[in-house]
């Protein structure tokens, strides 16, 4: 990318969700390129950039959090990860959009309305349940896809001019659903309001968020990465709903992406429930709210860096072959931060086709069909796990790989053979 096509970014000063500047500086993952800024050829190599990807915490809502932020419109306009590739999260959306209708009594004349709505995936769960469905994805590719399923879709950003206008054409919604979106955007307090706009006084707002005690505990250092700003506790998001005069009804832990947060809200609820303020207490019985469970977690990462790197290094040393399964964005945190090249990693797999027959950004190892861990003469002895959030999924799928002595490495909490 020539250096005046650059994306813009700018660095914070204070706290996305409570304005706060006393920040502490917790973990730099060092210069980083943007984890879904995949490469067509090695003429791309001199020009990639990368950016700073240091984690702060702060102290007044123990939020977890990168303070440079890249410019959006460069990193969601045009998406590579799809929803609708993977049978966990194909799962997962029938199970909730289940769960949705017996609890509201969703009926053909309600609407639900998911916000960075990717292929439509979601949607489809709810339109299969006869519930009116209406997307809001800005990245023209997903926009695309998920128009010709048969899902309407607001190809923009979620703002409150853009809530407006939804509420003016469609109406308001009883589900507005935001799954792996809050966590991207720079100023949370203006994207719930905008979902606020949305809602019908009847309805519900439902979040997903990966959970940051989670993330501390199992090492899930991997899912930092530019498009996740913000590393939710229950703490910081009671404290980001008050800001906008939403009242969390319900937190759930639920086990998708290595451990979620789903919190439901409403706009006429008086008061946050009991139950979500007692998932904040045990958060903060746990040290999520204090700053020393997060130095222990740098140290960790650190640990771990070179227990991952020495078990591959062993393996080649030995004259095993080894290759990578998956290609997602958390993998090119885990690839770059540990220096995983392809000395180590010839080549990984992925079922993903609009990823296939590119190179990872920084690593720049080769993107291949999953038909390469059992074809031809590469064929690798050992496969380390990148989207190890799907490890079940792709361990069940490989069976012909397993059956003729392939193994799996899984780098999550700690590196292990499985």
């Amino acid at each position: 990318m020539p250096p005046e096509m650059l994306p813009d970014i700018v660095r914070r000063t204070a706290c996305r969700v409570c304005g706060s500047a006393d920040l502490e500086p917790i973990l730099s993952l060092g210069p980083t390129p943007l984890a879904n800024a995949f490469l067509r050829s090695a003429d791309e190599f001199r020009t990639e950039p990368q950016f700073p990807l240091d984690l702060y915490f702060c102290a007044s809502c123990s939020l977890l959090q990168l303070l440079d932020v890249v410019n959006p419109e460069v990193m969601f306009r045009h998406y590579l990860y799809v929803t609708g590739t993977s049978t966990t999260m194909g799962e997962h959306n029938e199970r909730y959009a289940g769960a949705m209708q017996g609890r509201l009594g969703l009926g053909s004349a309600d609407l639900a309305i998911d916000i960075a709505s990717n292929d439509g995936s979601l949607l489809g769960s709810f339109r299969r349940r006869g519930v009116r469905t209406l997307g809001v994805e800005p990245a023209r590719n997903l926009a695309a896809l998920a128009a010709d399923s048969g899902i309407e879709t607001v190809n923009e950003f979620l703002t409150e001019d853009v809530a407006r206008t939804i509420v003016a054409s469609h109406g308001q919604a009883r589900v507005v659903s935001a799954n792996n979106v809050l966590a991207h955007v720079d100023d949370p307090a203006a994207f719930l309001r905008a979902c606020r706009m949305l809602v019908s006084d009847d309805g519900l707002i439902t979040v997903e968020v990966p959970h940051v005690q989670d993330l501390v505990d199992r090492l899930e250092y991997d899912t930092v990465y530019h498009e996740h700003l913000s590393y939710f506790s229950a703490t910081s998001l009671l404290k980001l709903c008050e800001r906008v005069n939403l009242a969390v009804v319900e937190i759930e832990h639920i086990p998708v992406h290595g451990g979620s947060l789903r919190v439901y809200s409403s706009a006429s609820a008086p008061r946050h429930a009991p139950g979500a303020i007692a998932f904040a207490e045990s958060e903060r019985e746990a040290g999520i709210a204090g700053v020393d469970r997060y130095r222990r977690f740098a140290k960790d990462v650190r640990q771990h860096r070179d227990s991952l790197r020495a078990l591959l290094q062993r393996l080649v040393g030995e004259g095993r072959r080894l290759a990578g399964y998956g290609a997602p964005a958390k993998g090119n945190t885990l690839l770059n931060y540990c220096g995983i090249d392809t000395r180590l990693l010839p080549f990984t797999v992925d079922k993903n086709p609009l990823k296939i027959g590119l190179l990872t950004p920084g690593m720049h190892i080769p993107v291949r069909p999953v038909t390469a861990l059992v074809d031809g003469a590469e064929s690798p002895e050992f496969v380390l796990i990148l989207a190890w959030n799907f490890a079940d999924e792709i361990i069940d799928q490989q069976r012909t790989y397993r059956e003729r002595g392939g193994r799996f490495i899984l780098p999550i909490p700690e590196p292990r053979v499985a």
